[in-house]
């Protein structure tokens, strides 16, 4: 059931959430599947109906800095810093948990995962959840675990159900998951890149980021299970490849007309990577589908889509090509790797996992 996000339809969602069910949330990132954080029976549900394991954490949204000492059992310096730098907005910060709160939503852990969406109609429905009673609410991406992330309210219909009581917040403007940063061992660790680059975070909180795989990194401890993080992740049914634009080229000119089933994304259209000139790409902008089988040269069977020169229109558009060439049953999805450079860094991410 989805509903335009009006006052009352944020009044009834926060009552659902009170009650015990499961409400989809707009984010300026991605929708979520949300359920009261501190109630365990309906967190389960989010389980349950994501088919995600218990042990794999949540993060829970919060409307603002005053919730975070509701479950968090300490910030460090540094992690308060970047809470002043970038909330309301995507970042996540991991950190140690209070006691006895939220324990099925970390996923039995002691750490916990913070954010505060800044989409207009998240903020609202936390305000109105908090109204109630209710402090927080964890929200996963509203998908099948381990698929692509939705961006829409109908991505969440079609993969959840036509009983999920839906808030339409429009298309998320960010399009991939929040930045998120490991602040449990004394050292902002980067385990998800995203729209904030770990740039922004080092000049926000005047410490160095350290990846995941950095030896450093441990300082000790154990890195957290964290949401988003599996090798494999945020992908369609097709089988996603990575190429350069060179090879995505080479190999479709081999193929010829035998290329059948076959999604493309990339920033350069492969006949002009051949040196073909305007051909099969004339006329075609970015976001508007092309059949290269109108040449004659690459097949009736492949679809191309173009890929944003800019990250930030690249990771709005990610999810919702995957799931637009998912849609047309394409067998492969064959992706231009985007440029290995900071502002890219979260398409990449996403990219490589859902390739994994």
């Amino acid at each position: 059931m989805i509903l335009q996000a009006n006052a009352a339809a944020i009044a009834q969602a926060a009552q659902a959430l009170r009650q015990g069910q499961l409400v989809g949330l707009p984010t300026e990132t991605v929708y979520g599947l949300a359920a009261n954080a501190t109630d365990d029976a309906a967190v389960a549900r989010i389980f349950e109906a994501k088919g995600r394991p218990a042990d794999h954490p949540l993060i829970v949204h919060v409307l603002s800095l005053a919730q975070v000492p509701l479950f968090a059992a300490q910030v460090p310096d540094f992690a308060q810093r970047l809470l002043e730098a970038f909330w309301p907005g995507p970042l996540t910060l991991i950190l140690p948990r209070k006691p006895n709160v939220a324990r099925a939503s970390a996923g039995g852990q002691d750490s916990i995962g913070l954010r505060c969406p800044s989409h207009p109609v998240a903020q609202a429905l936390l305000q109105a959840c908090l109204d109630m009673g209710v402090t927080g609410v964890s929200a996963p991406s509203a998908n099948r675990f381990g698929r692509v992330s939705p961006t829409t309210a109908a991505h969440v219909q079609s993969e959840l159900g036509l009983d999920l009581l839906v808030l339409d917040g429009g298309d998320c403007p960010v399009g991939i998951e929040s930045t998120l940063v490991d602040c449990t061992r004394g050292q902002p660790v980067l385990l998800r890149p995203g729209h904030i680059t770990r740039t922004q975070i080092e000049a926000a909180c005047g410490r160095k980021v350290l990846s995941q795989d950095d030896p450093q990194a441990t300082l000790g401890q154990a890195a957290p299970r964290a949401s988003g993080t599996l090798e494999s992740h945020y992908a369609p049914r097709a089988k996603v490849r990575l190429m350069s634009a060179q090879d995505i080229a080479q190999k479709l000119q081999a193929l010829g007309p035998h290329a059948n089933n076959l999604g493309v994304w990339s920033a350069e259209h492969p006949d002009a990577v051949q040196g073909a000139g305007a051909g099969v790409g004339a006329g075609v902008g970015s976001g508007l589908w092309a059949d290269l089988g109108q040449s004659g040269d690459l097949g009736a069977g492949v679809v191309w889509r173009a890929q944003p020169a800019q990250a930030e229109q690249a990771a709005h558009e990610l999810f919702s090509v995957l799931r637009d060439l998912d849609a047309r049953g394409v067998q492969q999805i064959w992706v231009q790797l985007p440029p290995d450079t900071p502002e890219w860094e979260g398409v990449r991410d996403r990219l490589q996992r859902a390739a994994a």
